[in-house]
């Protein structure tokens, strides 16, 4: 039982990864794979946490910071979205006199 859900999240967070680097093009998609990577992270977390007792105060503070880190990149997204028009990185030239 144990190999099987270390199997499956080995496979959840390599699809992430996998998504990530095929979807480059959109910000919007790579923020999307980024969350699911850090929802596969805090899943193992707390899962590890819960089969040896530990308290669950650490993975609370797992997700403070993924929050934090969702909503910094969404306004990474709207400021480039307002800026360009569009969240395509080809359309975003970063020498700009």
């Amino acid at each position: 039982m144990l190999m099987y859900y270390v199997m499956m999240v080995v496979f959840m967070y390599m699809m992430g990864s996998f998504m990530f680097c095929v979807k480059r093009k959109h910000l919007l998609m790579v923020l999307l794979s980024l969350e699911f990577m850090v929802l596969v992270v805090f899943m193992t977390l707390f899962f590890y946490l819960n089969m040896f007792n530990y308290e669950l105060f650490f993975s609370m503070i797992f997700l403070v910071f993924s929050v934090c880190e969702g909503a910094l990149g969404l306004s990474i997204l709207v400021s480039m979205i307002r800026t360009h028009g569009n969240d395509f990185f080809q359309s975003f030239v970063i020498l700009q006199c």
